[in-house]
């Protein structure tokens, strides 16, 4: 089984500069190869990653620096972008911003790499033209090293290691028997069918007021300027805690659930589009806008596609199936009758059905009507509800166009 393996990096001055060159070498390849696939695209033809490859190659003797990156680097770069484009499609892919994008790049050969702990506190790996990098020794390596992805986030460093651990999914879980549903709230971050309230305070209340301070700060400070960066950082900073915090108590929650079910069933959230912001009507153009940012707020604050993820991860080790099921509805049905009403529903946490009368809390209700759907999610295709189906055909293989890179250059296409 493939694991990530993360460490803080400590770098000295010129391989920090060499990382960042490193970085934008890969950006300016991704942005440059995207565009020319979109050019391509507009014009009714493919582009893909051999062909570009090819011409990368090529273009490293009319631009020298981009020979100051490892060449693998950069292949993986546009095996990145070919997987993207498949995935998302071309034009839904989007460019890499100088200032919004943090810098990473990855080391796609691990016969390559080297790792070797100098003490109980600290390791060292040797990366290419990189050489010997120090990291903190957090958390043992265990298992042989098949990548490396180098990364900042704000002004730190970090490197991941993909590991083969040894491990394999087990065929049946140790409580085979054993289903909860786990409804997704603004209020609590996730409530079982089993009554459990699972949720922490990811930001304090000292911190917020700070981030709202410095954001009120940086409103008024100059663009560009050292003062308005230096505030910036500070603002990251917060935010990197905030995130933190999140990312543990996702993994935490998945490795509760998954050791003590078989089976977590999950409502199917699109996140992406349900915090879209809001544009109000023809009429009133800017109604429910403020309405729909503190939603969207709130709902990315409680990382509920975040958390789906930390399961999917959190099953291998377990055999966990995790479920999807249609969200209609979940939250006005009435779980003991099976009655529909928006009335059901009487604020956020109360439910009291007006068909039979049943109290309970409204989370917990929704929980149960979540579980009890595992049972009818089954799609046409056959199987449990989810996004990508295991009986669909796979995408028919896209050619290549046959143009040179002269033909293209011609033709006005962008070239590598």
């Amino acid at each position: 089984m493939l694991s990530g393996r993360r460490y803080r990096l400590e770098l000295g001055t010129a391989q920090a500069e060499l990382c960042e060159t490193f970085g934008n070498i890969c950006r300016s390849v991704w942005n440059t190869a995207l565009e020319q696939r979109r050019e391509y695209r507009r014009r009714g033809a493919w582009m893909n990653y051999v062909p570009q490859a090819a011409e990368m190659a090529e273009a490293k003797h009319e631009f020298p620096w981009l020979a100051d990156a490892p060449s693998h680097v950069l292949q993986q770069t546009l095996r990145d972008l070919d997987r993207a484009c498949r995935e998302h499609g071309t034009f839904k892919v989007r460019w890499r911003s100088q200032r919004r994008w943090s810098p990473s790049f990855r080391f796609p050969a691990g016969n390559a790499i080297t790792v070797e702990r100098i003490g109980r506190k600290w390791g060292r790996a040797k990366l290419p033209k990189l050489g010997w990098v120090r990291f903190r020794w957090s958390r043992p390596l265990g298992g042989a090293v098949r990548s490396a992805t180098v990364s900042r986030r704000g002004v730190h460093w970090f490197v991941s290691f993909l590991v083969e651990d040894g491990r394999s999914t087990p065929e049946q879980h140790a409580m085979p028997n054993t289903a909860v549903g786990v409804d997704r709230g603004v209020k609590v971050a996730a409530t079982t069918s089993d009554g459990r309230f699972i949720d922490r305070l990811f930001a304090t209340p000292g911190e917020r007021a700070r981030l709202r301070r410095l954001q009120q700060k940086q409103a008024r400070q100059k663009r560009g300027s050292f003062r308005r960066r230096a505030n910036v950082a500070a603002i990251g900073t917060i935010h990197g805690r905030v995130r933190d915090r999140r990312t543990d108590f996702c993994a935490r929650t998945a490795a509760d659930l998954t050791t003590r079910h078989a089976v977590v069933v999950l409502e199917e959230l699109r996140t992406t589009n349900m915090t879209r912001s809001a544009s109000g009507t023809m009429d009133a153009p800017g109604a429910g806008v403020a309405q729909k940012a503190g939603l969207n707020r709130a709902i990315l604050d409680k990382g509920w596609h975040l958390l789906e993820l930390a399961l999917r991860n959190a099953a291998r080790t377990t055999g966990t199936a995790v479920v999807l099921v249609p969200a209609a509805y979940t939250s006005q049905t009435c779980n003991p009758c099976g009655h529909v009403d928006p009335k059901n529903r009487e604020s956020q946490a109360a439910f009291e059905c007006t068909s039979c009368g049943h109290r309970a809390h409204a989370d917990v209700n929704a929980a149960r009507n979540i579980l009890n759907a595992a049972g009818h999610a089954v799609s046409g295709r056959g199987d449990l509800g989810a996004n990508r189906s295991v009986k669909r055909q796979p995408p028919p293989t896209r050619t290549r166009t046959g143009r040179s890179p002269r033909a293209a250059r011609a033709a006005g296409i962008p070239v590598l």
